[in-house]
This record gives C-alpha cells, sequence and structure tokens, in this order.
C-alpha cells in the first residue's frame, strides 16, 4: 500500500505548530496547498502564547494511528516538539535543520515527523528541508530491523 494512501483513500499530512512557529508553518502550508497537498492543520492559529506539547500530541497521535501519513511540527527550536511526539508509539519524529538530516531520517529511519525550529532557520531553508523529506521514502531492508528495535523498546515490558 502507497505511503500516502490507506484503503484506496489519500491521507493527510498534518500541521502543529505554538505561537513560535506559526508564522513558518502558514509559510509552509501556503507552499504545500500550492502543490495540492492534502492538508489538515491543528493549529494554533494565533500568536498568543501557547503550549507546544498540546500540538505536538494532536498531530503525533493522527500520525500513530494512520490518520495522517506525515506529520510537520514548528515551535521556536523543533526539540520541545519532537520530544513531545516521541511520546507516541510508532511516531518517530525528528529535528532536522539541514536537508540531508531530512533525507537520512526518512530512508533509513522512517521519520514520520518532521520538526522545524522558526527560530533556527528561514522559510527557504524550511521549505527545502520539508521538500526532501516529502520526497524521499523509507528504503527498508536493513533499516526496517533497526525501526523494529526502536519500535520494541517502547512496549510494556520489554528491555
Amino acid at each position: 500500500m502507497a505511503e500516502q494512501e490507506r484503503g484506496g483513500e489519500r491521507r493527510p499530512i498534518a500541521l502543529g505548530c505554538d505561537h513560535a512557529g506559526l508564522a513558518l508553518k502558514n509559510a509552509l502550508r501556503t507552499a504545500l496547498e500550492q502543490r495540492g497537498e492534502l492538508l489538515h492543520d491543528v493549529g494554533t492559529h494565533s500568536e498568543a502564547s501557547c503550549d507546544y506539547p498540546d500540538f505536538a500530541h494532536m498531530v503525533a497521535t493522527g500520525v500513530a494511528s494512520g490518520s495522517y501519513r506525515l506529520g510537520l511540527l514548528v515551535c521556536g527550536t523543533g526539540v520541545g516538539m519532537a520530544i513531545a511526539a516521541n511520546r507516541h508509539p510508532g511516531v518517530r519524529a525528528v529535528v532536522c535543520g539541514e536537508s540531508f538530516s531530512a533525507k537520512m531520517s526518512r530512508s533509513h529511519n522512517d521519520a514520520n515527523v518532521l520538526c522545524l525550529g522558526a527560530r533556527v532557520i528561514g522559510p527557504g531553508l524550511a521549505l527545502e528541508i520539508l521538500d526532501v523529506f516529502l520526497a524521499t521514502s523509507f528504503e527498508g531492508g536493513r533499516h526496517a530491523g533497526r525501526v523494529g528495535k526502536i519500535e520494541a523498546a517502547r512496549q510494556p515490558g520489554q528491555p
């Protein structure tokens, strides 16, 4: 089954941010919309101070359940979003500040949530990183066993 499809339906990319990531998330959302991507923006939609874990959990829950094919989270550094999202089994969230890490996190680690820092990178670089993340597929093979070990460590009672 294609990553983008589930049960014959196209699955959206989930977007979320806190107040620090709002402008960058909106810029990336506009670029993705212009390309015809199916999106679900969980917020925030305001510059009022808010708690990044709320949005990370919404996106991560949807990615873990298969409702979204991938997630994009934006905060000041991307770090808090990644920490919160990675609390969810089945989510492999990464912070990327350049394209090579985005490519390798998808191809070798089957990363499914990209976290970006709006106070760290600008919109041009952010879009480049996002483009690479979206265009790269998981290689499987020897990497599948390694990803399996990551997921097994999240199961209760596992060493």
